[in-house]
């Protein structure tokens, strides 16, 4: 809702660059979707090498 309103004041100011941004946002969403899944892949590769580090200390604990 924030981006549409602030679209919307760019569109009343600069008209040119509001249609440039709607133009644009796609595109530049598309062309960072890799680096979001490489993120994600990232993300799940550190948690479950953390689970893998801490998996002793719980077995511990349990006992």
């Amino acid at each position: 809702m924030v981006k549409f309103l602030l679209w919307c004041i760019l569109l009343v100011f600069c008209w040119p660059l509001a249609l440039l941004a709607l133009v644009l946002y796609p595109i530049v969403w598309l062309l960072l979707l890799p680096f979001r899944l490489v993120g994600i892949a990232v993300d799940g590769v550190l948690e479950l090498v953390g689970g893998i580090i801490r998996l002793p200390g719980r077995l511990l604990r349990a006992v």
